[in-house]
């Protein structure tokens, strides 16, 4: 008998010829074999899928390239700033502010600790795409080791944080470019921000990586040199307004826990933001050139980007100036120098903070796209996103993903207040990445049960194991817990759900239907593609 992951051929007659086959190709769920010389096209078979639903899959003739395939156009230093760039954004340089002034100093705790807890989630997630290299990003992983449903919701999940994050990133535009053109209408940088970005993403993926090369660049290169000018004004005693530029002010106003532990707590509420896009690099997978060398380097590397330009930043920031000058809804970047009388440096930190916004921005249009096309491919999205251009990219999907980040223009044209409007996306986009990241742990636990022999061949084995995901589960509830604790936040909690709700009629609906399941079945062939050897089929007396 075949495996049960292998379709069952119906009739006598079509079992003979397939006997006969010295070449294969996947048709459907299984592994079929044709004569030599037929085309694949002849091969109209009846096949059975694991939950016994039949239907006939015709597969196209065979032109080398049967189905859209990205190409592998990122090169390590590209992988490597994809990596440092999605883990900063408008998180840090906007939403730090608000965590300052609700947490105070242990403010520095919180980034460690939410930096320490997602570097095991992006160490389970590259341990399971080395696995497969077939696998495009997570939400296969998840298909393949959780069920269907997973990759469903997993994919869409994260299509859908990546909206609602580029929605927060256009707002953040709209607050920074106010602070520089105040009499501009806050919808016009964010209309023209998406414009620009949709350009440049529909060109090849090789400008998207160096679009965001050189935006990550930038980013970098502000954060060292803020680092190195607040330690100048540090250790040359230069005074402001607020007081002398000293490591003191870190624990001279109230403390590292001024507002005590729910203080502490509230701190966790839009840090967690600043983090998402720390897995951005797993969406990379099926377009980096030697993954299995280049995915390694840029995971292990989260804990020194979260220690300088988290920690070390924020430690700088509340030398220079006391945490209590600091105002939830504006840059604390921003701040330092505008409180220390350096208004062209701080205009200069401004221009930085807006180029960050729209990387961030760039980052959010790559990933959504990357990710309807891979959800169109397994059938769980419209087929029209599963197309390519003639350069390679899915330009459907990228049409869809700026149309939906318009939302955050008409939010800006509908007069909505900045600050409050970023809390609120934030919060929602925080909640659905906490789920994205469960599912990755999930999957991982799946794969451990379920394929012991490719954890212990695995050069790249996730650090604590098991014990480990349950460490973070725990932590993960703790957040959520964190978000109940304020109002504002509470509310945006309360009203995700209804994404979920969405998702889980749209499976209901989606999930017996015969195009989806022969998309599906075509899914699981290709991953198992290099991954099984063929089995000839049984003799026919039998």
């Amino acid at each position: 008998m075949y495996r049960r992951d292998e379709a069952t051929l119906e009739s006598s007659p079509e079992r003979r010829a397939h006997r006969r086959c010295k070449q294969v190709h996947a048709c459907g769920n299984s592994q079929v074999h044709l004569q030599s010389g037929e085309e694949p096209e002849s091969c109209g078979t009846l096949c059975r899928l694991n939950d016994g639903v039949p239907l006939t899959i015709q597969r196209p003739p065979s032109t080398g390239n049967d189905s859209p395939h990205l190409e592998r156009q990122l090169s390590n230093r590209h992988i490597q700033l994809i990596a440092i760039g999605g883990a900063i954004g408008t998180g840090l340089f906007m939403g730090s502010g608000k965590t300052i002034s609700a947490a105070g100093p242990s403010v520095i705790f919180v980034y460690m600790i939410i930096g320490f807890m997602l570097f095991f989630v992006m160490r389970a997630m590259g341990e399971l795409l080395l696995s497969n290299l077939n696998y495009k990003s997570f939400s296969d992983f998840a298909a393949d080791l959780l069920g269907p449903w997973a990759g469903f919701f997993t994919g869409w999940t994260y299509w859908f944080c990546w909206v609602i994050t580029g929605i927060a990133d256009v707002i953040a535009i709209a607050g920074y470019s106010q602070e520089l053109w105040p009499s501009l209408p806050l919808w016009v940088p964010g209309l023209i921000t998406i414009g620009i970005l949709l350009l440049l993403n529909l060109a090849t993926v090789k400008a998207f990586g160096e679009t965001e090369f050189w935006f990550a660049l930038i980013k970098i290169v502000a954060i060292a040199a803020l680092i190195i000018v607040g330690l100048f004004m540090i250790f040359s005693g230069f005074q402001s307004e607020a007081g002398p530029a000293s490591f003191t002010n870190l624990w001279s106003h109230g403390g590292f826990f001024p507002n005590e532990f729910m203080g502490f707590v509230a701190g966790f509420q839009i840090a967690v933001f600043a983090f998402v896009g720390i897995e951005l690099v797993g969406t990379t997978a099926a377009e980096a050139k030697d993954p299995e060398k280049n995915l390694p380097k840029a995971i292990n590397s989260i804990p020194i980007r979260v220690l300088l330009f988290y920690v070390g930043a924020l430690i700088i920031l509340m030398s220079v100036t006391p945490w209590t000058q600091f105002a939830a809804g504006h840059s604390p970047f921003i701040a330092m120098f505008s409180l220390a009388g350096l208004g062209a440096a701080a205009t200069i930190v401004n221009l930085v903070v807006l180029t960050s916004a729209m990387s961030s921005a760039n980052s959010g249009i790559y990933s959504t796209s990357r990710m309807v096309f891979g959800l169109a491919q397994e059938g769980d999205a419209p087929k029209v996103f599963g197309a390519l251009s003639g350069r390679k990219v899915p330009r459907n999907a990228l049409f869809l993903s700026c149309v939906l980040l318009l939302s955050g223009v008409v939010l800006m044209y509908a007069g909505q207040d900045v600050g409050k409007a970023f809390d609120m996306v934030t919060t929602v986009s925080a909640v659905c990445f906490v789920f994205v990241w469960s599912i990755i742990l999930a999957s991982y636990l799946a794969f451990r049960k379920r394929r012991p022999h490719l954890h212990d061949s695995s050069a790249f084995k996730m650090p604590g194991g098991v014990v480990m995901v349950w460490v973070v589960f725990a932590f993960f509830a703790f957040v959520l817990w964190a978000l109940t604790t304020q109002p504002d936040t509470l509310t945006a909690l309360l009203a995700t759900p209804v994404w979920f709700v969405i998702l889980g009629v749209a499976w209901l609906i989606l999930r017996r239907r015969p195009a989806h399941l022969a998309r599906y079945a075509a899914f699981q062939a290709e991953l198992k593609r290099d991954a099984d050897r063929v089995r000839e089929p049984e003799p026919a007396n039998k």
